[in-house]
């Protein structure tokens, strides 16, 4: 659950958009948390990786909501931020392992693009 109520969106957003942010808000920590919460393996690095990718890719999915709603400027520009920093860490943790990157996909850092639906890159975290 979220820690901010509805009630503190500011009145000029429409309320749809404020309830679709929240719904992919909660969604992404909602899947967030599930990957995290893998079986070990007992390879502290790997085991350490397995959780780290779902919590790099729910700040990714929600970092993509606040560019799809948001309106802050510096904040968009930091969710910009967050999604490049993310995505490298992503790859640099895959590559610390020997383990085959996930594959190329245009970054979400613009509020149209493509990526507003990234489901493939959650299937890539299960290998």
């Amino acid at each position: 659950m979220l820690a901010f109520p509805l009630a503190s969106a500011k009145a000029s957003h429409p309320v749809n958009q404020t309830s679709t942010f929240l719904a992919e808000t909660s969604k992404a920590m909602t899947t967030m948390d599930a990957g995290m919460m893998t079986k070990p393996t007992g390879d502290v690095d790997r085991d350490f990786v397995a959780m780290m990718v779902p919590h790099h890719q729910g700040a990714i999915d929600m970092a993509v909501a606040e560019l799809r709603f948001g309106h802050n400027e510096q904040l968009k520009r930091i969710a910009q931020e967050i999604i490049v920093d993310q995505l490298q860490e992503i790859a640099a943790m895959h590559l610390a392992l020997g383990q085959q990157l996930p594959p190329s996909i245009p970054s979400p850092t613009q509020p149209d693009s493509p990526m507003s639906d990234h489901s493939g890159m959650h299937a890539e975290q299960e290998r």
